[in-house]
């Protein structure tokens, strides 16, 4: 195994579409169990195949759930609920932004044995599966960011304006002539 070097936002290749991988070959798990040790020495928790060099639909996953996801064309099948909560990413260093993500999703995949597997995800395996499948379609999480940036700054206003409710209200006065004494 071979630690990778991992490519950042000003390389053009993780802004194209990888092309899907025809035959699981020798050389394909070896470029998988490469990535995994690019991953673990970066401190990442994911890594797809453009953020190596290489255009080919393949990711890698551990988010500390015991499971250790070799992903070889994979693709969401189903996405429910939304979230927002933050990111970062290892292809554009100390860069932390929220996104929207699903919940939950369905994926399917196949195995580095080339077994199709569909997985149920939650949380941040799903967010995780949801980030990687971007970058195999040339997207960066910051491309994401801003609509939550937005849908965070109107949960922010809607806390607000709940919180002045709350405090303004008749009894308000009361509490302050309390608080005065």
């Amino acid at each position: 195994m071979a630690i990778r070097n991992v490519r950042v936002v000003e390389d053009d290749i993780l802004r194209k579409e990888c092309r899907e991988v025809k035959e699981i070959t020798e050389r394909v798990n070896i470029l998988l169990d490469d990535m995994l040790e690019t991953m673990y020495a970066t401190n990442g928790v994911g890594l797809a195949g453009p953020q190596v060099g290489i255009l080919k639909r393949l990711c890698v996953i551990d988010v500390d759930d015991g499971n250790v996801y070799k992903m070889i064309n994979p693709i969401i099948i189903e996405r429910n609920g939304e979230c927002v909560d933050i990111e970062g990413c290892l292809s554009i260093p100390n860069v932390n932004e929220y996104v929207i993500r699903p919940e939950s999703v369905v994926a399917r995949y196949f195995d580095e044995n080339g077994d199709e597997i569909e997985i149920e995800a939650y949380d941040l395996l799903a967010r995780c599966i949801c980030h990687e499948l971007d970058h195999l379609d040339g997207v960066l999480f910051t491309d994401r960011a801003k609509e939550a940036d937005k849908v965070k700054v109107e949960e922010l206003l809607e806390k607000q304006k709940q919180l002045e409710e709350e405090y303004c209200d008749e009894d308000f006065e009361d509490d302050l002539e309390i608080i005065e004494e």
